[in-house]
């Protein structure tokens, strides 16, 4: 449906216009938020990049419920500056959307009453310590996996903002890393902890990459336009290659019985994730998406009188400023 929406916008577009257009997305060029762009391309960026600026604001949601229960002081810090380090992602974003002409209010607005999404990841629940090992060692090296390419997309302040987010995705993953580690060389009730961590986050971990490429109603429009510059299951695939060789380094196991080196591709076989689950999930059904929303529409009710005071401030220097002239 959206891919039919965009193919019939683009008709409408100057054909000329869509043929310079096209032509400099394929020599490379960045598109920035003064130049000519197809009204399709707009409106996928703003889905994708209000998407992403979502999913690492409801991303701080699972981790910030462990940071006063971390086992260590130096835990504690190094996981609130993770969680702030993800706010600071989500403002990145949201600015980098202000740019295509919708405001931040806008873009909450539309994840509150269910016209956006976020990551389904962040639908499942984090039960032990060790989840914040597999978030680290799992979603965030899936979501380096997904981000590191969108250093190269074709618009301008989303590829810049991707620079700095990738430096610091880079420090969340080894910061899992390192909890898997040490868990992992624990007592033998630690490293099964950490064991059923992996178990519990390596499937809704793949789903993250979006469905197989033939399910994929966005990928080839991102494609031509560079708004994306991998398809769905060669990240899954780049992801698994990664990961099995650090799992198994750390003494633990992959979840999935048919994993197999597959010689002729340099890759692993791997069995898919239950896609029904996944569309389940997206649909509003996973375990944990009633509260991630309850807790988005309560710092937005709360955060109102912040909001107003704002707005009328800058309505009171406004006027003093046309009193002065």
């Amino acid at each position: 449906m959206y891919a039919q929406m965009i193919t019939s916008e683009a008709t409408q577009d100057d054909p000329e216009k869509l043929t310079t257009f096209q032509a400099r997305i394929d020599s490379g060029e960045k598109i920035e938020p003064k130049d000519w762009m197809p009204e399709g391309y707009r409106k996928t960026l703003i889905r994708q990049i209000g998407q992403h600026a979502h999913s690492e604001i409801v991303g701080q949601l699972p981790e910030g419920n462990w940071i006063t229960r971390a086992p260590t002081l130096e835990r504690k810090a190094i996981l609130l500056a993770k969680v702030q380090d993800e706010a600071g992602h989500g403002l990145y974003l949201y600015g980098a959307a202000e740019t295509l002409g919708v405001s931040r209010d806008e873009l909450t607005e539309m994840l509150l009453d269910g016209r956006m999404k976020y990551s389904s990841i962040f639908n499942y629940p984090t039960l032990t310590w060790a989840d914040m090992g597999a978030v680290g060692l799992l979603v965030d090296g899936a979501a380096i996996m997904n981000q590191v390419p969108l250093q190269r997309t074709s618009y301008g302040p989303y590829s810049r903002a991707m620079i700095r987010i990738c430096k610091e995705e880079s420090f969340h993953q080894r910061q899992g890393y390192h909890i898997m580690m040490k868990m992992a060389q624990g007592t033998t009730a630690q490293k099964k902890m950490a064991q059923d961590a992996l178990n519990r986050f390596w499937y809704p971990s793949l789903m993250m990459f979006g469905p197989s490429d033939k399910d994929s109603v966005h990928s080839a429009q991102s494609m031509a336009w560079k708004i994306k510059m991998n398809t769905n299951d060669e990240l899954r695939q780049k992801f698994v290659d990664q990961t099995v060789p650090q799992a198994e380094f750390l003494g633990l196991t992959v979840p999935d019985k048919t994993l197999r080196w597959n010689e002729d591709k340099g890759g692993y076989d791997f069995a898919e994730p239950d896609w029904s689950e996944f569309f389940d999930v997206i649909k509003g059904n996973g375990p944990c998406n009633t509260e991630r929303l309850a807790a988005r529409n309560k710092a937005w009710d709360d955060g109102a009188w912040v909001r107003d005071g704002l707005m009328a401030h800058a309505a009171k220097k406004r006027a003093a400023k046309l009193a002065a002239e």
